[in-house]
């Protein structure tokens, strides 16, 4: 079986997790299409006039090879073909994934759909019968893709929703099990937080949390971080003075913070295994990729319960700190007074689960090998590559 994946996104993380050599039986194709090219050509012309005149979000997420790809079956990650190949989608939020369509799942009311051109296009090629699956990466996107389609009449809806199912990502244990740990100030427990987009994923509140339980309550609590640090204003409209003040603090406070900028996944593994406990308290993650890896080192996980949170941690394996929502289980982060709620929730709550674990650290233990069971019983590599392979058979009869 040929099985076609855009060649720009072979090593995007995201088809890496989900899609590329899940099948060892399956030959992966790399691919190139019209809105591949255009992207290109986007994308040069905005670098050599040094500011973004075509965007470029929505030709990421379209197809169209005219079908000269001489493959068996297209699989993308949040993107729809207008091809007469067959063809599936993972997707983490919702289809198609075009900008004007991304906020509606923001704030506390929906906005109403406003049928353009471009998203008829889309939800034409869902409706094709060349689209043969579309698979949500968790109920929550799942919820949100039936909450677009109640825009369409019954028969289109119908349609689009006989082809969605809920398919988790795989991921394999990686330790046998947890370790049990006796803690103290030169054996201090080590939390870990991985993420490029440091501010979106409660960086600022971890920084502040840590700072003021090791000043105020001799915390014996150690903070390891794998980030850039990079400006990633979607959620948490941080500045470029928010990072130089991230930087500054991290320098300022080596004693507790261990550092990387970037490294390789195998070594983010590798560090993870030294830790006891990840963290996730995200103002908005899809998912949690690095939620299911902490897990699968034998570390439970803080995290917020946004979006597929809650699905893939809670109480028994983890923690989770509640945060305003909407319906659609997206925090509220679209002003300035939802935002300082939700970091002053997310703050606390680390601050108050974090001294519960010091009062009773045996729970880190317990939790552990939970989390590692979890992760076997419903992240099981075996069972993703057997249903993606009937997926595929299907779609192909």
């Amino acid at each position: 079986m040929k099985i076609g994946v855009l060649s720009y996104r072979f090593n995007y993380y995201p088809y890496l997790r989900n899609i590329l050599y899940k099948l060892p039986e399956a030959e992966y194709i790399p691919v190139e299409d019209l809105y591949s090219n255009l992207r290109r050509v986007a994308l040069s012309t905005n670098r050599r006039l040094g500011r973004e005149i075509f965007p470029t979000f929505d030709l990421n997420n379209q197809f169209n090879d005219f079908n000269i790809n001489k493959i068996d079956i297209l699989h993308f990650f949040n993107g729809v073909s207008y091809g007469r190949t067959p063809w599936v989608a993972h997707f983490e939020t919702l289809l198609p994934r075009f900008s004007s369509l991304m906020q509606r799942s923001h704030g506390k009311t929906e906005n109403p759909l406003r049928m353009t051109p471009l998203i008829q296009s889309g939800i034409n090629a869902l409706q094709s019968p060349y689209c043969k699956r579309i698979i949500a990466m968790s109920q929550s996107a799942a919820v949100i893709q039936k909450n677009l389609l109640l825009e369409l009449p019954p028969e289109d809806r119908r349609i689009i929703l006989d082809k969605l199912i809920v398919l988790h990502p795989p991921q394999k244990s990686l330790v046998e099990k947890s370790i049990k740990r006796t803690y103290d100030k030169s054996n201090p427990i080590r939390f870990i937080l991985v993420g490029a987009g440091f501010f979106r994923k409660g960086g600022r509140e971890i920084l502040n949390s840590f700072d003021n339980l090791i000043n105020s309550k001799g915390a014996p609590i150690q903070l390891v971080l794998v980030s850039s640090l990079r400006l990633d204003s979607y959620a948490s409209k941080e500045t470029q003075s928010d990072i130089a003040w991230a930087k500054q603090f991290i320098i300022d406070h080596t004693d507790w913070i261990e550092h990387y900028e970037t490294l390789d996944h195998d070594k983010v593994i590798d560090l993870m295994k030294t830790c006891d406990i990840g963290l996730l308290p995200t103002y908005a993650d899809t998912y949690g990729f690095s939620v299911l890896e902490a897990q699968a080192c034998g570390c439970p996980v803080i995290s917020t319960d946004g979006r597929a949170l809650p699905e893939i941690n809670n109480g028994d394996v983890g923690w989770l700190i509640y945060v305003p929502k909407n319906d659609l289980g997206e925090a509220l982060y679209s002003t300035p007074e939802e935002r300082d709620r939700l970091s002053q929730q997310i703050q606390l709550g680390l601050e108050e689960i974090i001294l519960k674990i010091i009062a009773d650290p045996i729970v880190i233990y317990t939790k552990g090998m939970k989390a590692i069971e979890r992760i076997r019983k419903f992240h099981d590599p075996l069972s993703y590559t057997q249903q993606l392979r009937e997926i595929y058979k299907a779609a192909l009869i």
